[in-house]
């Protein structure tokens, strides 16, 4: 073998070899903060929460305990079954709404598309505590603007902060922050599809509803699940709002209203970390479990 076909030979092992522990390089500062901001906090949290705080004996190993008596917490069922039912009624409207304001903005029917796009968006970059404080003095009984526009018209005052109402109001309020955020997701997604098809099905005979209901709603449904997805572990993440608006309604609201604030409730004022980790973890399973029966329902009417 020649000196001047070594060469080559060997700069192409180098540069193999330099190609070989570029990926790992790149990858190594999220996996670092990844470690470091989640995974840390999170073995930390499942390792308090085999503990217990005792007025006698300080700090004890209880193993599973606490998940034991999470499981019969009344308090933590009733909050995980307030937020289900949240789940079920809020979402379902959340996105049919940002369905068909997408589908209206792909339309290309409407005059100033952009602003009305634009404006739609806005809400989302509201800070969920402000449009928390904002609601709740939309929604006060005796400085709201309702109440007082009610008694002018001697009518009896709208209870938007009584126990019956306060689920759809704090709905009401996740609905005009995120129905923008999922219509972006959809509308970027009809962008995407390629206009060959609507060339044919025109060709077809389509119509404008018939396109949208055979070409884009099929096209959509990826987009769909995952707009799904995020509103599962928001709704059962639900704390700003019911935090919030405790402080004008704390006879509806209380400190177990959801099982976040529930967890929030019990590290934070009564100072019991430990159990608090429990309920924590216990709710992120409850996400977990939520989010894998909406893949595998989506997953099932895919399959032939």
């Amino acid at each position: 073998m020649s000196a001047t076909t070594a060469v080559p030979r060997k700069a192409a092992r180098t540069s193999r070899s330099a190609h070989r522990f570029s990926g790992p390089l790149f990858v190594a500062p999220f996996m670092m903060l990844f470690l470091l901001l989640f995974l840390a906090p999170l073995g930390y949290a499942a390792y308090l929460s085999l503990f217990q705080q005792r007025l006698i004996g300080g700090t004890v190993f209880v193993g599973l305990d606490n998940y034991v008596q999470a499981l019969g917490d009344p308090q933590l069922l009733h909050g995980v079954g307030r937020v289900a039912l949240f789940f079920l009624v809020q979402v379902p409207v959340m996105l049919l709404l940002a369905l068909v304001f997408a589908l209206a903005l792909d339309s290309g029917l409407l005059r100033l598309a952009r602003v009305i796009r634009l404006g739609i968006f806005v809400p989302y970059a509201v800070p969920s505590v402000v449009a928390a404080l904002m609601w709740g003095y939309l929604y006060g009984p005796d400085f709201g603007p309702f109440a007082q526009l009610s008694r002018n018209l001697s009518l009896p005052a709208p209870h938007f902060l009584s126990d019956g109402w306060m689920l759809g109001s704090l709905a009401n309020i996740v609905t005009w922050e995120f129905v923008g955020y999922n219509m972006i997701i959809l509308y970027a997604a009809l962008r995407t599809i390629p206009q060959e098809l609507y060339e044919a099905a025109a060709t077809d005979g389509a119509g404008a509803w018939r396109i949208a209901w055979s070409v884009k709603l099929p096209a959509l449904r990826p987009a769909l699940l995952l707009a799904l997805l995020f509103s599962v572990i928001g709704s059962f993440q639900l704390f700003n709002e019911p935090k919030l608006l405790m402080s004008i309604a704390p006879d509806v609201i209380s400190s177990s209203y959801t099982a976040n604030l529930y967890a929030y409730s019990l590290a934070f004022t009564g100072q019991q970390v430990n159990y608090a980790a429990t309920v924590s973890f216990l709710l992120g399973l409850v996400i977990v479990i939520a989010s894998y029966a909406v893949l595998l329902t989506a997953n099932r009417r895919r399959t032939p």
